[in-house]
């Protein structure tokens, strides 16, 4: 990792005294000046219990924050800044305001506020708040970003690829190059772009990475589903079947095949843990009979359903098919 990239992690949920005090040190060591700390609240610095992560990533600052206690800013003047920020809820609210006292706009569970922001604004989270901020630079999108910034819902297809890249960088970012953190960087900028634009260009390869892995966790969330297919996830992430077909192939797999292996993952466990029958697990994870499904699972395990419950110690009453 150089000097253009960093992160760090902090939980102060059982050190709430001087947990403020850890964050901005960390803060400042690894992130820098070119990202203003919020000025908090003083009920905020007496007890800030938060899993916190952050990763600079050039003039890209990506911060995840999952907090037990609330947080607040103080009074005060907005910091001056030029810079954009998109923030992305999962849990809680995040209101925001050019006022401590003021709300403009508050981002809740489940969406997304990418505005241009002159400073670090004033802000307000409840406790349990699970949200992302990113900071990005300001002139990529000069044309592209309307006057009261771009909100939605955090499922639409751009975001979803912003969020899917987003979390790989964080989980590679000390192993990348300066070439590889560069390309990673520019790959966040233009996936932000598409969210104000709400549109991409689907040609570009750098996106395939995001792409697949943005697939793949769609594709975890509906295992169970009858009309998964490649189809359908190129249709919710708003690109070709064949766009998402290179996507996965630039890493030498396949959609169909990584279904078919996390249906069979998930049909393991329940042979496992739960006292479904044979019959039913091919049914819940949509293999057409239970033969069918018995072929597949013996060719990736070497064992037949039944045998694999059995060594795996399935409750007793509903091996059969």
């Amino acid at each position: 990792m150089d000097d253009k990239t960093a992160s760090f992690s902090l939980d102060s949920r059982h050190a709430a005294a001087t947990g403020r005090d850890d964050y901005e040190r960390n803060w400042r060591t690894h992130v820098g000046d070119g990202f203003p700390l919020p000025r908090f609240s003083a009920e905020t610095v007496a007890d800030f219990r938060v899993r916190f992560r952050a990763a600079k990533v050039h003039d890209v600052a990506i911060t995840t924050v999952d907090g037990a206690s609330g947080a607040r800013t103080a009074d005060g003047p907005v910091q001056e800044t030029d810079q954009v920020r998109l923030w992305l809820v999962d849990s809680g609210a995040w209101a925001l305001g050019g006022r401590r006292s003021s709300v403009e706009h508050t981002v809740v569970a489940g969406g997304f506020l990418l505005r241009h922001a002159a400073g670090v604004p004033h802000f307000a989270l409840p406790p349990h708040t699970r949200a992302r901020c990113i900071v990005l630079p300001a002139a990529p999108f000069s044309l592209s970003l309307p006057g009261r910034g771009v909100t939605g819902h955090a499922d639409a297809a751009e975001v979803r690829l912003l969020v899917a890249h987003t979390t790989m960088v964080e989980e590679v970012l000390a192993d990348l190059s300066p070439a590889g953190a560069r390309a990673a960087r520019d790959t966040l900028v233009e996936l932000a772009t598409a969210v104000a634009r709400r549109g991409f260009d689907d040609a570009d390869t750098r996106l395939a990475p995001a792409l697949a892995q943005a697939a793949k966790d769609l594709a975890e969330q509906r295992l169970t589903d009858a009309d998964l297919s490649s189809a359908m996830l190129a249709r919710e992430l708003n690109v070709s079947v064949r766009t998402l077909q290179r996507a996965f192939a630039a890493r030498g797999e396949s959609v169909t095949a990584y279904i078919r292996e996390k249906r069979l993952e998930s049909a393991g466990r329940a042979l496992s843990t739960s006292r479904l029958t044979v019959s039913e697990i091919a049914a819940r994870w949509q293999f057409s009979d239970s033969s069918h499904f018995g072929r597949a699972f013996k060719q990736r395990y070497g064992l037949t359903p039944t045998e694999y419950a059995r060594r795996n110690h399935r409750p007793e009453g509903r091996a059969g098919r």
